[in-house]
């Protein structure tokens, strides 16, 4: 039994699709016990518990003979990452209560930085899993290239991509979710002793200015990217609504500056392209437009 944390969203849902696939049994995590339904439709069991109870949690895993972790997303955190710890003591208790046999952890490229930034929660995620006497897989994921969706509207209306990693031409570690999710469903399957670390990237680094071009052509219309200020970043972040947008600017500040990185030389690559990504995105957008 694989029991799936974050299923509804868009790496565990293509990890859930994977396993089900090959046959294998999955049992789907979930906080909506009417998200569950969908799940239970396709075969998988479905517990409900939600991420920072530990009870609830330990009766999900118990009985799996893998665990996929994925931490709820948190990108407004308060600033010592509460929330976050929250989730991540429960699940800790959880694991060393049912001891499934091997565990998967979704990372990120960043989580061992030396810089407090937006991404040190994950940090903290391993070093409190890789305490456990378990088998631990840290899979870390390097930027997703899905986060350009919330530039694909804009790029369309206005031919402009903002742009906060910087300079324009400045490649960066990048990764599309299909590829994390056939990572994770091997590692899943995968046997090992201890914990360990697994650097995950796309088939090639990619600049803004590579973004940019990927929309022109997927949109079928000129699309230029602009560097946004950075003095100019905190006032956009509380405009928006975020109430401690430190930990993101430092994040944003470490791709841009080079100290978020992988060792190309050793990191897994995966096999999806950026214009695979961009045509699904804009296929999206302009189907909800339409």
């Amino acid at each position: 039994m694989f029991a799936i944390t974050g299923i509804t969203g868009q790496v565990g849902r293509q990890l859930a699709g994977r396993l089900l696939a090959a046959g294998l049994p999955v049992r789907a995590v979930v906080r909506d016990a009417a998200k569950g339904e969908a799940w239970r439709a396709r075969g998988c069991e479905v517990a409900l518990a939600e991420m920072h109870d530990a009870a609830g949690l330990t009766e999900a895993f118990r009985g799996a003979t893998a665990v996929f972790v994925l931490l709820p997303p948190v990108f407004d955190p308060s600033p010592d990452f509460d929330e976050t710890r929250r989730h991540i003591a429960a699940l800790a208790e959880a694991l060393s209560a049912a001891r499934p046999a091997r565990v998967v952890a979704l990372s990120t490229i960043g989580a061992q930085a030396a810089e407090p930034n937006l991404l040190s929660k994950l940090g903290v995620m391993e070093e409190v899993l890789g305490g456990l006497d378990l088998p631990v897989t840290f899979l870390r994921a390097a930027w997703f290239i899905e986060n350009l969706a919330w530039d694909v509207a804009p790029a369309r209306e206005t031919g402009l991509m903002a742009s906060y990693l910087q300079p324009l031409d400045r490649p960066v570690a990048m990764v599309a979710t299909a590829d994390v999710a056939e990572a994770a469903a091997e590692l899943l399957q995968d046997d090992w002793a201890g914990q360990r670390v697994v650097d995950l990237e796309g088939p090639s680094r990619l600049a803004p200015v590579n973004l940019a071009a990927a929309l022109a052509s997927a949109l079928r219309r000129d699309v230029r990217a602009e560097a946004v200020p950075r003095e100019s970043w905190e006032a956009r972040f509380r405009r928006d609504g975020m109430r401690n947008p430190g930990p993101r600017m430092r994040m944003l500040d470490g791709f841009n500056e080079g100290w978020i990185d992988f060792n190309a030389a050793t990191s897994r690559k995966g096999r999806t392209t950026l214009e695979e990504v961009v045509r699904k995105l804009v296929g999206k957008v302009m189907g909800d437009v339409a």
